[in-house]
């Protein structure tokens, strides 16, 4: 339909012209709120009756009978109506909804995507400190994190992965001492406990370890413990080390990668942190005052100044903030995406800040939006209908491998792309294992199982290939539920495009729930394997595109398509 819709919408161009002069951009079709009202909806009527002193209604006659005096219009157009003020909406013939069947067969896994480009993104997401194992929340991030990343592949971009992790710090000081209290026998509970260190079963599997004098490999870095429970700087080390390839197990089990894991201790050794303290006090933004340096953030949009060293002479958290989005707008990433908790929302304007007033120092020419967030909220777990709040090993919270022990890798990646990520989500344990149309996922992958199967059957008793179908005679596929099925497909590259513009994986899934009940629909009510050679090749065609749009759907969201159930 991508032909169908180009050719109509330079139909529609060449009519707002003759209207206006200047305003052929406007063109654009819509999707009706109401199904019955027709296949693609019009509006401009409205935003182009008052300049031209008539009634919208009248604006919308005068481009119904351009776009059905137009070829494309006489070809692919098979009613127009006007209704309310001036709503244009628009039926199209069935065979102008059946292009879309060859257009998804011969592009397969490709389909809906643009052509690779030069542009280069940078998508920042988990960023978990090495202190624990990941939990729920780390587990939305990265589910969010990597489908915005296969969106901004679909479009074309060129994308990064990136895990920065703060390795420095009050908490890694805490991490080390708890280990070493435990190393030398003194546990939770004691005189000499403290009341802020750790307490999970993980942080005593940590110190058994450092005193076996283990090896431990992450991604980014191997460590080997000395044995020495009075060496703190090693305890350390270690501790970090065995976590973050505790880290990279649950991300393994979630099947995320990243191409780059980022220090924050980097930025202070690399002297980052001091050059970007010192640019700030040049750009004459920053004072004095009670024993601390201030950033006026105020200059840039803050509600209010803030401390960026304290009277202590520690740097607040915000600054080595400053510091690696400098960094990343150096090694030449113009388009940066933070997936992050709702808690940071405050760091947002100060961090925009500090980027602001070295980049007019500088001459960087930063943008003010630099970079983009999407934020997102914590996940309550519910289990037997009670709300699980505690992991044994955690100690505190439930783990991401909890979750997809418990349920599934697919289960818990759909789930919880299934709502927009600053609102509140309770994952369903009981759910998630239904096998029942109640659970979405479930609901999405049996529609692929299911056409999958007729398809087997079709390719056992006659030895066809999925390629044959795409020479099929379409012209059969009129009913209802097919043209409903075939329009649904013809959305998908649109909703590719918006989903990614607006971070915003969430829209694929709610599309492919639509997509799937649309087949079971159509399964409901027509037979696929009939006795009609030219129409059980229409059929087919039909339900392969569909299963391919499913499966290319799924894959955004890394998801599996299975092929049975």
């Amino acid at each position: 339909m991508r032909i169908v819709q180009q050719q109509l919408l330079e139909a529609l161009s060449e009519s707002l012209e003759k209207l206006a002069s200047g305003s052929s951009d406007k063109a654009v079709f819509e999707s009706p709120k109401v199904v019955a009202h027709g296949d693609w909806a019009i509006t401009v009527a409205m935003q182009f009756a008052k300049a031209l002193k008539q009634n919208p209604r009248q604006v919308a006659e005068t481009i119904k009978s351009d776009l059905m005096a137009s070829t494309a219009g006489q070809q692919w157009i098979e009613s127009i109506e006007i209704a309310g003020p001036g709503f244009i909406n628009l039926r199209l013939k069935p065979s102008a909804k059946q292009q879309v069947i060859q257009e998804v067969l011969q592009a397969g896994s490709q389909y809906g995507q643009q052509q690779k480009n030069s542009q280069r993104v940078l998508v920042e997401f988990v960023s978990a400190n090495p202190t624990g194992p990941l939990h729920v929340g780390h587990g939305r991030q990265a589910a969010l994190g990597d489908a915005i990343c296969h969106l901004f592949e679909t479009q074309g971009w060129q994308v990064h992965r990136e895990f920065y992790y703060n390795d420095t710090g009050v908490q890694i000081n805490t991490l080390a001492q708890s280990t070493q209290l435990l190393a030398k026998g003194i546990k939770p509970g004691d005189a000499q406990w403290p009341e802020a260190a750790y307490n999970g079963d993980y942080i005593n599997d940590i110190a058994q370890d450092f005193l076996a004098g283990k090896t431990v490999v992450s991604d980014d870095r191997t460590f080997q413990s000395n044995g020495q429970v009075d060496d703190v700087d090693n305890i350390r080390e270690f501790a970090v080390a065995y976590l973050r390839n505790e880290q990279d197990l649950d991300l393994k089990a979630f099947e995320v990668r990243f191409d780059q894991f980022y220090l924050e201790s980097s930025l202070y050794s690399s002297g980052r942190v001091e050059q970007t303290v010192d640019d700030l006090k040049k750009s004459g933004h920053t004072y004095e005052s009670e024993g601390a340096l201030w950033l006026r953030s105020t200059d840039f949009g803050d509600d209010k100044d803030r401390v960026m060293r304290k009277s202590d002479s520690t740097y607040t958290y915000f600054v080595p903030d400053v510091a690696y989005h400098l960094a990343k707008w150096e090694r030449g990433f113009s388009k940066v995406v933070n997936i992050q908790g709702t808690d940071h929302h405050g760091t947002i304007a100060r961090v925009r800040a500090g980027l602001q007033a070295v980049s007019n120092l500088k001459q960087l020419q930063i943008p003010d939006g630099y970079p983009n967030y999407v934020l997102h909220t914590m996940v309550r777990v519910m289990r037997g209908g009670q709300e699980v709040k505690i992991s044994k090993r955690a100690g505190s919270y439930v783990t991401l491998r909890d979750l997809i022990e418990w349920t599934s890798k697919d289960a818990l990646r759909f789930f919880l792309l299934s709502r927009k990520p600053d609102t509140e989500y309770v994952f369903d344990v009981d759910l998630a294992l239904a096998q029942n149309n109640d659970n979405p996922v479930y609901y999405v992958q049996y529609a692929h199982a299911r056409i999958c199967s007729v398809l087997q059957i079709w390719q056992e008793k006659t030895g066809g290939q999925i390629e044959q179908l795409q020479s099929a005679d379409l012209s059969h596929l009129i009913s209802s539920q097919a043209q409903a099925l075939m329009l649904q497909m013809a959305k998908y590259p649109a909703m590719l495009s918006a989903a990614c513009k607006d971070f915003a994986p969430h829209d694929v899934s709610f599309y492919l729930r639509d997509l799937a009940a649309l087949y079971h629909s159509y399964y409901d009510v027509e037979r696929i394997l009939v006795d009609d050679p030219v129409l059980q090749s229409a059929r087919l065609s039909l339900v392969a595109a569909t299963a391919q749009v499913l499966h290319n759907g799924l894959a955004i969201l890394g998801v599996t398509a299975p092929t049975r159930m």
